[in-house]
């Protein structure tokens, strides 16, 4: 996996202040994207430990809420693995704080209850590591700028943990 940019400090991408890693490669190209330099899975400088350790000191304050794993796509297949290493490490030093992720799958999708690359098997595993799936694809048509934490309508804020618990889709109330 490569990585096109980390920002810290971050407020644009979850709830709190977070560190935001988006991750280089995407396939859905969606029109309109924000980040559409992202899409290359070449783009950027390969994930290393040091860039862990990288993130994980910039997270260390205790005023930091956690992560966003963002792109490109996370759960493009080839991005899996390591951010599922990613996820295992920060979950064990950083039990506290949160995780959201922005993914243009769904999470029927990344599930495999609808056919799609990102089901995988480690895709459920990195779904139980997170704490707010952001789900869907950016439609231009739908976009509004008074959306809190996406882009467009059709994308939802997922309360991952209560979705997994209850078998229903439980949307993430801040």
């Amino acid at each position: 996996m490569n990585v096109a940019e980390i920002k810290t400090n971050d407020i644009a991408n979850g709830e709190g202040v977070r560190t935001s890693l988006f991750v280089s490669g995407c396939r859905h190209r969606c029109p309109d994207c924000f980040n559409e330099i992202a899409w290359d899975f070449a783009y950027g400088r390969p994930y290393t430990k040091e860039i862990e350790e990288e993130i994980f000191a910039s997270v260390e304050p205790e005023w930091i809420a956690g992560i966003s794993l963002l792109g490109g796509e996370p759960f493009e297949p080839e991005n899996q693995p390591a951010v599922l290493d990613l996820l295992r490490n920060f979950r064990r030093k950083f039990p506290q704080k949160t995780v959201w992720c922005y993914s243009g799958f769904t999470i029927e999708e990344i599930r495999g209850e609808k056919p799609s690359r990102a089901h995988t098997e480690i895709s459920e595993e990195i779904l139980r590591l997170l704490d707010v799936l952001v789900d869907g694809k950016f439609e231009k048509a739908l976009k509004s700028i008074m959306l809190k934490f996406r882009g467009s309508s059709n994308q939802r804020v997922i309360d991952v943990k209560k979705t997994l618990e209850s078998g229903e889709i439980i949307l993430y109330l801040d």
